[in-house]
């Protein structure tokens, strides 16, 4: 936090693998994005699983991120959080293809 008590900006992604591909992970995604503070994209991999990064405040990222997992907690078998600096550039959420 800073002295004027804002939330630092922070960008998580995150790998999702098991049943995420062909159950709208993407849509429903960049639709609860729209619910939060935060920018960024999510997209199929070659391989099965979703990338997802996330942009924002922390709280912000954390619910988002926290409602995603909620939504699909019977399909999700892995997901792995990584940090990585904060971009700054992005306006919107994104389903990138």
């Amino acid at each position: 936090m800073t002295a004027e008590g804002a939330t630092e900006t922070i960008r998580q992604r995150v790998l999702y693998s098991g049943h995420v591909q062909g159950v709208f992970f993407r849509a429903t995604s960049a639709d609860l994005a729209r619910r939060f503070d935060v920018v960024g994209h999510v997209r199929n991999l070659p391989d099965g699983a979703v990338e997802l990064e996330a942009e924002g405040p922390l709280p912000e990222v954390e619910r988002f991120l926290t409602q995603v997992a909620e939504r699909y907690e019977g399909h999700i078998t892995n997901a792995s959080r990584t940090t990585l600096p904060a971009r700054g550039d992005e306006r919107r959420f994104e389903i990138r293809f």
